[in-house]
C-alpha cells in the first residue's frame, strides 16, 4: 500500500501555515504554491516580475527534487497572478523552465497573495 511522503528542502520558501512543501503518494507528487521568497533571507524578491517568477521557480524546482522528480516532469501547473497584465513577462520566464513539451496550465488572476507576492505557482508531477 503506497503512502504519503512529505517532501521538504531548505532550498525553496518554507511553509507560511500549516501545509507541507510537498506530498508524494505513488508516482505522483503535489507542490504547494510556491511564490518569490528567498530561502536564505526568508524574504520576497525585490524588483520585476521576471525576478518574481524566476524565484517561484527555483522554489518549485527545489520541491521538486526533495520529492523525487524534477521540472520536465511537471503534468500541471496553475499560475496565480496579481495582475493579468503581467501574463506576458511571466510566460517569457516560465518558457525557460518549461522549454519543451511544457505541463498542462491554468492561470488566474486573484486579488492578495501572502506578502504581497505578484506571482505564485503550484504543480502536480511524477516520478
Amino acid at each position: 500500500m503506497n503512502t504519503k511522503e512529505i517532501a521538504t528542502t531548505k532550498n525553496a520558501m518554507q511553509p507560511t501555515g500549516p501545509y507541507s512543501q510537498g506530498i508524494a503518494h505513488g508516482s505522483l507528487v503535489f507542490i504547494a504554491g510556491q511564490t518569490a521568497i528567498n530561502p536564505k533571507t526568508g524574504e520576497l524578491v525585490k524588483g520585476t516580475i521576471q525576478d518574481e517568477t524566476g524565484q517561484t521557480l527555483d522554489n518549485l524546482k527545489a520541491v521538486l527534487q526533495a520529492a523525487g522528480s524534477s521540472l520536465d516532469k511537471v503534468l500541471k501547473t496553475t499560475v496565480f497572478l496579481q495582475d493579468m497584465e503581467d501574463f506576458c513577462a511571466v510566460n517569457s520566464v516560465y518558457a525557460e523552465f518549461f522549454p519543451e513539451n511544457p505541463p498542462a496550465r491554468t492561470c488566474v488572476e486573484v486579488s492578495a497573495m501572502p506578502k504581497g507576492a505578484k506571482v505564485e505557482i503550484e504543480a502536480i508531477a511524477y516520478r
